[in-house]
């Protein structure tokens, strides 16, 4: 074989070999204690994984470990785990293991508002944002046509008291277990969750709302912000629990205002910074980057 054949060769052997790889994400939560990040990369070397991301944090406040590793590995996901696992054992820690960008299947419920919806379907039609919306669910019958234009299957069930609001939830339940769902989405939707639901949706389910809370609660809160003159509007994405609007908070964000701004331009404003948040939110918990420590997340940007 002639050098330049054999350099050939081994190109073609090279590319192969990573084509032939996977591309995965750990994360993992334990006691804090020495020698973590050392046995868990030992492992993944053992397993012929090269990393190439990682993130890790250590909490004063709770004495908690946290650790995010994207991987590529040309074994299986078992032989990977075998690796892992013992691992994870030793430190008492527990773990997560997926592919990179594998879309995770979401449960979108709203109400009327279009905005933050239709700004979570958009990006998940171009491919920024790593989900596939199996369903949208709405107490109203307004969202219809922007999920028909989406191509995204939508359920109407009205609310109008306790037995339609157990029957919606009952229809959540069941659409989780039909559908494999590992996100759900509150966009917007404008119904207070039962306790029992909440807590069955822990650590799965994201809210967004506007930043006037506590503050404007209520009908009208933009109309409220501007007769008090506010000089910032904004968003809060946070992960739903039974305390109403005050789960572990995912991501804020906010913009300046002043007296010359309507009611209108507030309200329109506004909603940019809860698509904005609602979106980040959701890609962050898409690509495994949010790790709860207590009352708190952990994001690994």
């Amino acid at each position: 074989m002639t050098e330049s054949n054999s350099s050939a060769s081994n190109a073609a052997e090279s590319s192969t070999a990573q084509a032939s790889t996977t591309h995965r994400v750990l994360t993992l939560v334990c006691p804090d204690k020495p020698g973590i990040v050392h046995a868990m990369t030992a492992a993944i070397v053992a397993s012929a994984g090269n990393i190439v991301e990682l993130q890790q944090f250590s909490s004063l406040d709770t004495d908690r470990f946290f650790m995010r590793i994207e991987v590529d590995s040309p074994v299986t996901r078992g032989a990977l785990l075998a690796e892992v696992n013992p691992v994870a054992e030793r430190f008492g820690a527990s773990i997560h293991l997926d592919e990179v960008g594998r879309p995770i299947r979401t449960l979108v419920l709203g109400s009327t508002a279009e905005h933050c919806v239709n700004d979570l379907l958009f990006r998940q039609r171009t491919g920024h944002l790593p989900i596939e919306v199996t369903r949208l669910m709405a107490n109203h019958p307004n969202l219809a046509n922007i999920a028909n234009f989406y191509g995204v299957p939508f359920e109407h069930l009205p609310i109008k008291g306790p037995e339609q609001k157990a029957a919606f939830e009952n229809r959540v339940r069941e659409i989780i277990k039909e559908d494999g769902i590992e996100l759900v989405v509150l966009a917007r939707y404008m119904q207070i969750v039962s306790p029992e639901l909440c807590e069955e949706l822990e650590g799965m389910a994201i809210n967004i709302h506007h930043s006037f809370l506590p503050g404007f609660k209520g009908a009208n809160p933009y109309r409220q912000a501007h007769e008090r003159g506010v000089k910032v509007v904004g968003a809060t994405a946070h992960f739903v629990t039974t305390d109403l609007d005050e789960g572990p908070i995912i991501e804020q964000n906010v913009r300046r205002v002043d007296h010359t701004d309507t009611v209108k331009q507030l309200q329109a404003m506004g909603q940019d910074e809860e698509s904005r948040t609602l979106t980040q939110a959701v890609k962050w918990f898409a690509e495994h980057r949010i790790l709860l420590d207590g009352h708190r997340t952990i994001v690994f940007r």
